[in-house]
């Protein structure tokens, strides 16, 4: 039983992966970033969202920093939307717990 628990977890994980990365790199494409495939390398994602958003490739440092990593990661995604031409407080939408699950993907394939 928890191995089929286990299995279900990590299809439902693999699917989220999978629509965050294509979301990312459509929007590294979008907005005429160079090297969009990063999207697709865990650690490195990040430094892709901090290159769409023009902020200080340093920053990577504090993305590992508990309770610092969830301030700095929203402004990112604020900038981000801002980089789409969305308003920033789509960026802020991230906290709010099932919406989190929709922003990268309208941040991306929105017109």
């Amino acid at each position: 039983m928890l191995g089929a628990f286990m299995m279900v977890f990590l299809v439902i994980f693999a699917a989220f992966y999978i629509y965050s990365a294509l979301a990312l790199q459509t929007i590294a494409k979008k907005t005429g970033t160079e090297n969009g495939w990063l999207a697709w390398i865990p650690i490195a994602n990040i430094i892709l969202m901090l290159t769409i958003a023009k902020k200080p490739l340093w920053w990577f440092i504090l993305c590992f920093v508990p309770i610092v990593n969830l301030v700095i990661l929203i402004i990112v995604w604020m900038a981000i939307a801002e980089a789409r031409g969305k308003p920033n407080w789509w960026g802020i939408l991230l906290i709010v717990p099932v919406v989190n699950l929709i922003v990268p993907g309208y941040l991306a394939w929105s017109d």
